[in-house]
């Protein structure tokens, strides 16, 4: 594939989609960032309109979306399932860079969702059967009993992916790319895809 010129120039304004520029700057991003580079902070709502946000990990991105897993019956998980649209943040502070994505939300197939388990620390497999997440805890040694509990339970043999645990993909309707300048004259660059799935490019004021 070609090598686009604005990676070569460092110009970011002239990228004409934006999942290559995003992971452009992911990779960056995971070059720069002490911790934490796929961190991104995730907003839903609740019933009455609320929102909440809350940071959780990107575990995969292409040209179909962003997903990331967790426990459907927490309260993110209820949420999305009660109204699954989402947005999310990235904030790079080392690069003065920020990504700001929305759009519906899908979950992922069993098959994905399967393939993520299996590749996560035994310790997390167990993690995700013992806590009920989101919901009271009366103390931290009720927690460590059922972590006990199910570590006894799965000593031999593999862990299977508990049936309330899974991934979601946000389908992004739009993606907008900022950076930092001087004196607030900040690079926005915002992506919104058409009803035909091509993207519209426009420059932002800051």
């Amino acid at each position: 594939m070609e090598t686009p010129s604005w990676l070569t120039t460092g110009d970011f304004t002239g990228a004409e989609e934006p999942f290559r520029l995003f992971q452009a700057w992911l990779t960056d991003a995971e070059a720069s960032e002490p911790n934490d580079p796929t961190a991104m902070a995730l907003a839903t709502v609740d019933a009455d309109g609320l929102p909440n946000v809350r940071m959780v990990l990107l575990k995969g991105v292409d040209d179909r979306g962003f997903v990331f897993y967790t426990n459907t019956e927490s309260q993110k998980g209820r949420e999305l399932e009660g109204q699954p649209k989402a947005a999310v943040v990235f904030h790079w502070k080392s690069l003065h860079r920020q990504v700001r994505v929305r759009g519906p939300v899908e979950r992922v197939s069993d098959a994905e969702a399967d393939a993520y388990f299996a590749s996560r620390p035994r310790g997390s497999r167990i993690g995700a059967w013992a806590s009920a997440q989101s919901r009271p805890l009366e103390s931290r040694l009720a927690l460590e009993k059922s972590v006990a509990a199910y570590t006894a339970r799965y000593a031999i043999g593999e862990v299977p992916r508990p049936p309330h645990w899974t991934g979601y993909r946000i389908l992004p309707v739009s993606i907008e790319f900022w950076h930092d300048r001087p004196f607030r004259l900040h690079d926005r660059l915002q992506f919104r895809r058409l009803a035909d799935g091509s993207w519209q490019k426009s420059r932002l004021y800051p």
